[in-house]
Order: structure tokens, then sequence, then C-alpha cells
């Protein structure tokens, strides 16, 4: 018997011969497209990444923070190719770090490393930031320091990174392009089975944009009431004092707390009037990078965003990051040296730094670093209202899991 080796070939032949009254009915040739399961496992049906259906909390407001370019739309197909470029180590020069290593679906799609390891050992820089829900964020830039202008850019800066994954985009096509398990992925998303790293890009942005996290106890409760202000009647009475510590129902002045960068409304606050549908109320991103006082030093070793722009005032700025799964999320803040939420809160409690460039809204009238100088009572119950932003389901959702079968 004479063995047919798959892994070798891609495409296998079945020959069918249609029977009829005419001895000279030609023979028909079906090609049977080989579907790698040696390699990954995907369905034959695509998941569903481009129609998701939203809770109505993704009101019209929420729906427009949406920063998916019009060349770059979310297909079931590209998104699925951007899962199998996210968990393949093949996208490192020596083939042992993924986008996944530092992204890890478990931990909110962050890295539960201070900072991550590269493909040689180094580390980087900063704390791997989560990528839930990016594409909600409004103004589109990527990075602790925004240096990414869209998230087309930012998922090949880690490639070519040197600390990270060491490749150059010449290697990469060339490598990608001699591994035939990616030639009905290239075909099926983009219609051609050629390898360009703008196609690795818009597929990988694919995938991260289509990262959804809507499934957790918060989720319930804003759904129930459609307001942030209302207790919610899923929550327990220490879950709530949080709820209303982080919306500014419980503290003064409103700009202050942390609703203002975590959600971006200037115009969601408890003492003044709104219209549920026109506010966002689920996306846990600010729309602007702040300086929170983490450090009181102008020249710090880490200047974020100044380090980019070059402008003095926008030294110790860093992206406000989403604050979905922070629970999962640990260790804290762009350098990852806070180790626990309670860390966190107790640095907006008491540890807020006089920085020269300190934001406004973090800022008391005689000009002083505020902090929120919360009880214990009030620490414990805002922990307890950031664990409800867990969303247990995106954890172990399949279509956002590692496809390889080895």
């Amino acid at each position: 018997m004479i063995k047919i080796d798959t892994k070798s070939i891609a495409f296998l032949f079945l020959f069918v011969t249609l029977f009829s009254c005419k001895d000279d009915e030609p023979l028909v040739v079906i090609p049977v497209e080989e579907n790698y399961s040696d390699i990954y496992d995907l369905p034959s049906t695509p998941f569903n990444y481009s129609n998701v259906v939203f809770p109505e909390t993704f009101n019209a407001f929420v729906l427009g923070l949406d920063n998916t370019p019009e060349n770059n739309q979310i297909t079931d197909a590209g998104a699925t190719l951007g899962r199998v470029l996210f968990y393949d180590k093949q996208l490192s020069f020596n083939k042992t770090i993924a986008c996944a290593s530092c992204h890890v679906q478990e931990f909110g799609f962050s890295d539960p490393n201070q900072k991550s390891e590269g493909f040689e050992g180094g580390h980087t820089r900063r704390n791997s930031m989560n990528l839930v829900n990016s594409g909600f964020y409004q103004p589109g830039k990527y990075f602790w320091d925004h240096r990414a202008a869209t998230l087309e850019d930012q998922v090949l800066m880690p490639l070519q990174d040197g600390i990270e994954m060491g490749m150059t985009l010449e290697l990469l096509e060339t490598r990608l392009s001699t591994l035939d398990y990616y030639k009905p992925l290239f075909k099926k998303a983009f219609n051609s089975e050629e390898v360009t790293s703008d196609r690795v890009s818009k597929a990988l942005a694919q995938f991260v944009r289509a990262i959804y996290s809507f499934n957790s106890k918060y989720d319930t409760g804003i759904e129930a009431t459609n307001n942030i202000f209302m207790d919610f009647p899923n929550y327990t009475a220490q879950e709530n004092m949080g709820k209303d510590i982080f919306n500014g129902k419980l503290t003064p002045g409103a700009n202050g707390t942390c609703v203002f960068c975590h959600m971006g409304n200037d115009n969601l606050r408890y003492d003044v009037a709104f219209d549920a549908n026109s506010v966002n109320q689920v996306i846990f991103s600010g729309l602007r990078t702040d300086n929170i006082g983490l450090d009181e030093n102008f020249r710090d070793v880490d200047n974020g965003v100044g380090e980019i722009t070059g402008q003095d005032s926008d030294f110790g700025q860093f992206k406000t990051p989403s604050i979905r799964n922070i629970a999962l999320t640990a260790p804290y803040m762009h350098d990852g040296r806070l180790e626990t939420l309670e860390a966190v809160v107790e640095h907006y409690s008491t540890q807020v730094k006089p920085h020269p460039y300190l934001s406004d809204h973090m800022i008391n009238g005689d000009e002083t670093p505020r902090n929120l100088n919360l009880s214990e009572e009030e620490k414990a119950a805002l922990v307890a209202f950031l664990k409800t932003l867990t969303d247990t389901e995106m954890m172990t959702d399949v279509k956002y899991s590692n496809p390889f079968v080895n």
C-alpha cells in the first residue's frame, strides 16, 4: 500500500466519476482543501467575530467610540487569521515568543509579570497593558506613551522590537510565506495567499479589536438600572458603596474621582442630569493620557508621553488603560510597581505626589495633590467594586484561545 504524507502537500484531490448513460462522460476533479488539523484546531465555520450582539448598554454613543478604520473592518476570516498569528511563536526571531506570551487570556490579556520577557530573555521597559475592548479606545493611539498612531501600527511594533520579538518585516513575510498552513487562512481573509506585513497587521488588529468583554457582574447591574449612580440590585452593600466611591457619589468634586478618567465622560456626574443613552457607562478606559502623581521628580526615569513629544508638560503622562477585568491584570501602573488592587486604591487615597505637571483633576484648589483620603471601610469597598468588573466568560472563551494543537 502506498501511503500519502498529508503534511507535505497543500491539497488532496478526490477523483469522482459521475455515472451516466454515456461512455464518454468526462472525469470531474474536485480539490479538497487541507485543513491542517494536525497543526491548529479551527472550526469549519469560523467563530463570530464580526457580528457580535452587544448589550443595550452599548448604546449608539458607546459604539461611536469604535476606532476601527474603514479599510480594516473586522471579518470572521480576518480575525481567525489574526488569532493564529497572535499565538504563533514563528513570529519571533528564534521562535520562542508569541504575542500571547505577554498578553495571556486568563489574565485579561495582560502579563502577570512586572516586565515581560523577550525572545532572548531580556525584559521590557514597561508592564504589558491588557487588550480587552481596545477597539473602543476613542483616541485610537496605543502603548502607554501613545507612540502608535493606530492599532494597525501597534501590532507590528513588538514584532520588530529588539527585546520583545526581534523580527524585521522582511523576515516576517519570508518566514510566514514558507508555512503552508497560512495559505488557506490568508486566502480566506484577503482572497490571496500572498503574505504581506500589511495583511499581518490588519489581521492581528482585527483579532485584538474583537476581544470584547461585557459579561461581568457590573454589566448585569448596569443593564438592570441603566444608571451607574443607582444601587445595583445584584450588588452587595459593600459593592454598591465601592461603586459610589468610583463614580463620585460619596466623594466631593466628581472631577477628581475614578469615573472621570476611566469612563471619559465629562458630564457623567452625580450632580448633573444625563441621558443614559447619550453617555458611556460600560467602557472603562479614558480618552486622554494623565499624570496621576506616581512620581515627584520632574525628570524621572520614565516620563511616558513627554519622551515622545519632547514637551515638559507631557512628562509623567501615561495612557489610562481599561480597568475591565482589573482583578486579573496585576501588577499595575505602567511599570507594574503596584502589586495589588489594595495598593492601587492606597495610591489614590493617600499617596498622590506633587509632580510639577500633575493632571488638573488630580489637584486641589490650593494646588496640593488631590488624595481621596478614604477610610479603611471605603478602601475595601472600592476594591470589592473593582472585582465586579471581572468577565469570567471572556477568560475561557475558546474563540480567543490558543488554536495550536501543540
